[in-house]
């Protein structure tokens, strides 16, 4: 069929929605959901037997549900309703939750149900819990209702009324540091992640509060900052304590910042205000509390703020580095490059990369560099800095390299991960190996080296032209994986394990290292490593010093999250000028 993406953004559960359809023979477009005109000129324009709209932030308009079928993912159980559905399930610590399919009608949430899947909740963020089970959820449910549609036998039952649950606003998630547990902060918290933070204040200042782990040991005055480990802070509740590991400072009286003209004034002023690491965006107020380090790079058993753990099972290293949202900045980098070459000197065969729950890695800190005094300077050192990582992983000649990429991954962190000699992808996870999304970025990483050799000179210019997502089947498909690995969380560990451990067990080990050693050094002799860095890192100066400010704007507006005004060209098929009907 085909079939029209309406959606307020291409975000993780519409790549994989775009990517699994695709997949099935449908034929697909997308239109970004920026005003009713656009949506009905899409329409106009592809003529779809269908409309599935996986992620919106307003109603659809009625020109359009009324003549076309409009399947909407709802987030929420069916009978449920409202626009925080996933909010107030983690919030009333909900044991059990799902993903409806209906059909789009005047009443919002109110629609005929075309299926539905549902999942166990586990002690997780709304982002977490959106990246995974709802998404996972939503692939099955949407692969259901279409196949439904297609078949044209089944009758959508409309559910029984269930109950209105309003937006939850910021009343609602309000921390009361004198009276909450940890448990009752965490939830707020956590309920909050990634959009819209919880409303509080550091230091006497409004901000709204991200990223919160628990911490098992050390206590304090309910509401007291107590201590800093890096990027996070440690506040205390009235059974123990949790970690703040980003914030975004709020303006007294604070409006939707315009980015109609960017120039440098309006730039740093509002670089203040992007979502960033909490001891960065209160550097000085920071750096009066007590600095709690970790000694060295082992998990520890009981539960703290570690954003870098190494732990080690028969014969197998495993590194896992937890960064926020994927994003890794220059002092990221340069830290979990001293834990990997720590990691190199243990007596074991293999090591894995597991980079974190959600993310293996995005590549570099766009954030942190929106807020540096010169974006450019940083940016040229976080660059640097990801490449001397990837490096060390290209030149490790002492142990097979493998990177377990459970989480979505893209840009530089795809081609950090591809540096490893094996890259095993779990099924679900999505990969967006490719760079001129942010302001025709040229990338680095070794890019120019590592994607060729695994997809062909062809395959590499079709990659990043069509700036596209791949499932974990499509990366194994095309070259760029190795293995799709599938299963549930806790199953990929295990197999992951599995099949680290039988390498480093393999009699034929010795044999295989020394196949690699002996490819890396006949690579270096047709071409050396040094000269593919300088090729892509002259592109790369040009992108953060030259005169063409694309790179700038798009992550200015990125860091912002600047409200789309069109629907990329390359997305937006029905919009080509050889596009025909």
């Amino acid at each position: 069929m085909r079939i029209l993406l309406l959606t307020h953004a291409f975000n993780s559960l519409t790549q994989r929605l775009w990517a699994d359809l695709t997949r099935q023979g449908h034929e697909l477009s997308i239109e970004f959901d920026i005003a009713d005109s656009v949506a009905e000129e899409a329409v106009a324009l592809f003529r779809p037997d269908l409309i599935v709209c996986p992620y919106l932030r307003r109603a659809i308009p009625e020109s359009v549900w009324r003549n076309h079928v409009c399947l909407v993912v709802h987030p929420g159980i069916v009978g449920d309703r409202g626009p925080s559905a996933l909010d107030w399930a983690i919030h009333t610590r909900t044991p059990t939750w799902g993903v409806t399919v209906l059909q789009a009608e005047a009443e919002m949430d109110a629609g005929p149900v075309w299926a539905h899947a549902e999942f166990a909740m586990r002690p997780a963020t709304k982002a977490s819990l959106y990246r995974n089970e709802v998404t996972d959820g939503a692939a099955q449910a949407v692969l259901q209702a279409v196949a439904r549609y297609a078949a044209g036998d089944f009758v959508p039952q409309r559910p029984a009324q269930g109950a209105w649950r309003p937006l939850m606003k910021g009343a609602d998630r309000r921390i009361d540091w004198q009276r909450d547990d940890t448990a009752t902060v965490l939830d707020k918290l956590r309920a909050a992640d990634g959009f819209p933070g919880v409303e509080d204040e550091l230091f006497g200042q409004p901000c709204r509060l991200f990223d919160a782990w628990p911490e098992a040991t050390l206590t304090g005055t309910p509401g007291a900052l107590l201590a800093r480990r890096e990027n996070a802070l440690l506040r205390a509740t009235t059974d123990g304590a949790v970690w703040i590991g980003h914030v975004r400072r709020i303006r007294q009286g604070e409006a939707p910042i315009s980015v109609h003209n960017i120039d440098v004034e309006r730039r740093l002023a509002s670089a203040d205000f992007v979502k960033l690491p909490v001891t960065l965006a209160f550097a000085a107020e920071s750096a009066t509390l007590p600095d709690s380090p970790l000694s060295g790079w082992w998990k520890l058993p009981a539960p703290t703020w570690q954003d870098i753990a190494y732990e080690e099972f028969d014969g197998v290293g495993f590194l896992h580095f937890e960064f926020y949202n994927g994003a890794m900045s220059s002092r990221q980098c340069e830290r979990l490059r001293e834990a990997l070459t720590w990691a190199r000197t243990r007596p074991t065969k293999v090591l894995v990369l597991m980079g974190g729950e959600d993310f293996w890695s995005n590549g570099i800190h766009l954030n942190v560099i929106e807020k540096a005094e010169s974006p450019a300077d940083e940016s040229w050192r976080n660059i640097n800095a990801i490449d001397d990582l990837a490096l060390d992983l290209i030149e490790n000649r002492d142990q097979i390299t493998v990177a377990a990429v459970g989480g979505n991954t893209g840009a530089g962190g795809c081609f950090l991960a591809r540096a490893a000699d094996l890259m095993w992808v779990r099924d679900g996870a999505i990969l967006n190996p490719h760079y001129k999304n942010m302001g025709n970025l040229y990338g680095s990483e070794y890019w120019t080296y590592l994607l060729p050799r695994r997809v062909g000179e062809e395959g590499a210019r079709r990659i990043m032209r069509d700036r596209l997502p791949l499932t974990a089947q499509r990366a194994v498909e095309t070259g760029f994986a190795d293995a799709a690995l599938a299963g549930s969380r806790d199953t990929w560990r295990v197999d992951v394990a599995r099949r680290a451990a039988e390498i480093a067990a393999a009699p034929d080990f010795a044999v295989r290292l020394e196949d690699k050693r002996a490819a890396r050094e006949r690579d270096e002799a047709a071409r050396p490593l040094a000269e593919y860095r300088a090729g892509e890192l002259a592109q790369m100066r040009r992108n953060f010093y030259g005169f063409d400010p694309s790179y700038h704007v798009a992550r200015f507006h990125f860091v912002v999250k600047s409200l789309a005004s069109w629907t990329p060209r390359h997305l937006a098929r029905h919009r080509d000028l050889g596009w025909k009907t």
